[in-house]
């Protein structure tokens, strides 16, 4: 706005030899900036000072210089300052910027990111054969990024990350086990050091992170616990690290159903070292467990072909788990106290868990694995004694 002297009271504007006209201001922090576009007419150059004014007034004012900054640049630094980040998310999250989102927004200035730009890349991606679940991971990735610079940083006036359902995975229902099944699965196991893993992991709904970070300390058989208080990752490199658990929830103590105390016990006995802090589960040669030694030992692929059951992960035994143990009647907040599961959302349901209603849960869960064991002992000695020969 112009004082009597006909000069603004915020910033200036000049005329440039093409006759269009050039606003500069001064910013919060004392410098002069220039407008990132020139104008028409003196009449929308003023509006345009007036605008940036109401904004700094406001507190809503973004700072062009600092949008100039290359999205590549900016989500490598903001991996590296985001607070509490682990090992493997870093390593996956670095993995989403170098493989797809450098190739197609990581030359653009950040300011310059539109919608528009957004919907392109992700178009492209599926376009080029990349999953839906992968792009939804690096959506998630870039509009985490960018909300920071909206919000925190100021360089953009608000985050372009608006396409609906980009965020979703929509991955496929993954198979379920029957309790039958599970023993089977375990009775297949080509080294019987692994029986007790299969049946531990689905029965107290564990990732593979955390049976394979379990010490003998953390089972305790005698009040049918076991005690969630790390997790074990094999970054892409090789190395094994133990670190925390995947979210807060996941520092938890889980009911084990009676049924699977003497596999327990059994494998305790024959595979681990007396000390407290001795792992629980543990490859031949005694190093840590990863997934592909595992697969290849227990030969994994053998044993769900001979049974049939197609496609099926080490992790679909957690699945199959907190199947089995919604079946049970547990209230949504007790199972996921079980699963380990943390949300803002879901955060006040979780003080509402008890341990009492966690061995409820395991107590039913051993009730099923007992009569559906139990009929098939019947089902079999049934049919032994109709081949038995008659004299």
């Amino acid at each position: 706005m112009a004082n009597r002297d006909n000069h603004r009271r915020f910033g200036n504007i000049r005329k440039l030899p093409s006759g269009r006209f050039q606003i500069r201001y001064p910013a919060p922090d004392g410098r002069l900036r220039t407008g990132e576009t020139t104008y028409a007419t003196k009449t929308d150059a003023d509006r345009a000072l007036t605008l940036i004014e109401a904004q700094m007034i406001a507190g809503n004012w973004t700072d062009p210089e600092r949008g100039k900054v290359l999205l590549g640049d900016y989500a490598r630094t903001w991996i590296k300052e985001r607070p509490g980040l682990r090992p493997k998310t870093i390593e996956g999250y670095t993995y989403l910027l170098n493989r797809h989102l450098m190739p197609g927004l990581g030359g653009v200035s950040v300011g310059k990111l539109s919608t528009q730009m957004v919907r392109s890349w992700r178009a492209n991606l599926l376009a080029n054969g990349v999953s839906i679940s992968t792009a939804a991971k690096a959506y998630r990735l870039l509009r985490a990024v960018l909300m920071t610079a909206a919000e925190e940083d100021k360089m953009i006036p608000r985050n372009p990350c608006r396409i609906k359902g980009a965020d979703n995975e929509q991955t496929p229902e993954r198979p379920v086990l029957t309790v039958s099944q599970v023993f089977e699965l375990a009775d297949r196991m080509a080294d019987e050091r692994f029986r007790a893993l299969v049946l531990l992991t689905t029965f107290a709904s564990l990732r593979w992170g955390e049976v394979t970070a379990l010490r003998r300390s953390d089972l305790d058989l005698k009040r049918r616990t076991v005690r969630v208080r790390e997790q074990l990752l094999e970054l892409e490199g090789g190395a094994m690290v133990l670190g925390p658990p995947k979210s807060r929830a996941g520092r938890r103590t889980i009911g084990i159903p009676s049924a699977i105390i003497p596999a327990l016990t059994d494998h305790l006995a024959a595979y681990v070292d007396s000390a407290d802090e001795a792992f629980v589960f543990l490859g031949k040669k005694g190093g840590f467990l990863r997934g592909n030694n595992f697969r290849r030992e227990a030969k994994w692929a053998d044993a769900i072909k001979e049974m049939g059951v197609k496609g099926l992960h080490f992790h679909d035994l957690r699945h199959t788990g907190n199947t089995l143990a919604s079946q049970s009647g547990a209230s949504l907040a007790d199972l996921k106290a079980r699963m380990g599961h943390d949300s803002d959302r879901a955060a006040l349901i979780y003080q509402h868990a008890t341990k009492e209603a966690d061995q409820k849960i395991a107590d039913a869960l051993s009730a099923r694995v007992e009569a559906e064991r139990k009929d098939q002992d019947d089902d079999d000695d049934g049919l032994s004694g109709a081949l038995v020969p008659v004299g």
